[in-house]
């Protein structure tokens, strides 16, 4: 019994012995020993094991958290680049509207340059070298108040007829043979033709007018004590009392009254005068000095104190058109 080693198990059925000889028991005490020294060995390299492990975790949540940051900031930044990008595009946009707009604009520019020039050359003025803003103020002034006069006094053709078969003045009468004097002018027309009226006006009288010979005939009286009459009509289209406007039909010519073809007769009188229709036929926006300066039986100079002509105020220069009205009438 000496060299054995008696194991004793106790359990609740009762102790039972088991004998170990003695190569079990040095077996079975290096066996012990090396869990003794492997516990002592192993725990502190548990310990910095799960130190170790401990310190990966928080790193890893550091990391994480990193991370996240990284991605955060990546999205800010990829935000900021798409809108950079989008306000590059918007300012490329406008530099390509500003580009377009300088074009339209120097287009504009110059078109407005031709058509200033162009309203110099209507209004019968020398070209100027340069055009200022006041010159373009002078000649839109200018234009406005030479057309309150085209449209205020007779002037244009009231007809389209190339060919004048009788012209203002002494003639003889070619259906009563006697001399007389011829108060206007004669345009050949086939019957039909429209006739159209030479200035703003009020119709003082439309219809058959037998006294004169004219048959139907059309009075007009227009601004400044100016008339026409439009004689030998076929059909009249506007009533007594009607206002007309410049180039309105007013009728059709035709072979009325005492006639002996298809006509119009025309006559432009101030007051009771009847006056040389020619002047104001050919009376126009780039010819306008020449009305004042070859119709001698009108005070053209009086016209200067007439409204619009008179909103000059005290010391500035006198407008254009006063200067025109009151050199021709001189």
């Amino acid at each position: 019994m000496k060299n054995r080693l008696v194991v004793t198990l106790t359990t609740v059925h009762g102790s039972r012995q088991f004998f170990l000889n003695q190569l079990a028991r040095y077996a079975l005490v290096v066996f012990v020993l090396l869990a003794a020294v492997s516990f002592f060995i192993s725990n502190p390299l548990l310990l910095k094991t799960s130190e170790d492990l401990e310190e990966l975790a928080i790193d890893h949540e550091q990391l994480s958290q990193d991370y996240e940051l990284m991605l955060g900031s990546q999205q800010l930044y990829k935000s900021e680049m798409d809108e950079l990008s989008g306000t590059l595009n918007s300012l490329m946009s406008q530099k390509a509207q500003l580009e377009e707009e300088n074009v339209r604009i120097g287009a504009l520019n110059q078109s407005l340059d031709q058509s200033l020039e162009g309203l110099e050359q209507l209004l019968g003025l020398p070209i100027s070298d340069t055009m200022t803003e006041t010159r373009a103020e002078e000649l839109q002034v200018m234009a406005s108040k030479r057309l309150y006069f085209l449209h205020m006094i007779p002037n244009g053709m009231p007809i389209r007829s190339p060919r004048i078969t009788a012209r203002f003045g002494s003639r003889l009468h070619p259906v009563l043979k006697k001399r007389h004097n011829h108060n206007g002018i004669d345009f050949k027309a086939s019957i039909g033709t429209p006739i159209y009226a030479t200035a703003d006006a009020v119709v003082e009288y439309a219809g058959y007018h037998k006294q004169s010979g004219y048959g139907k005939l059309i009075i007009l009286l227009h601004n400044f004590g100016f008339k026409t009459y439009y004689g030998h009509l076929n059909k009249v289209k506007v009533g007594n009392r009607e206002f007309v406007r410049k180039g309105q039909l007013i009728g059709y010519s035709g072979n009325t009254g005492i006639s002996t073809g298809p006509h119009l007769h025309y006559e432009v009188r101030h007051l009771f005068t009847p006056l040389d229709p020619a002047p104001f036929l050919a009376w126009s926006m780039s010819d306008f000095d020449s009305l004042f300066s070859k119709v001698k039986d009108v005070k053209w100079a009086s016209l200067k104190e007439m409204y619009p002509l008179n909103q000059s105020r005290v010391g500035q220069e006198q407008p254009s058109s006063q200067k025109e009205i009151s050199s021709a009438a001189k």
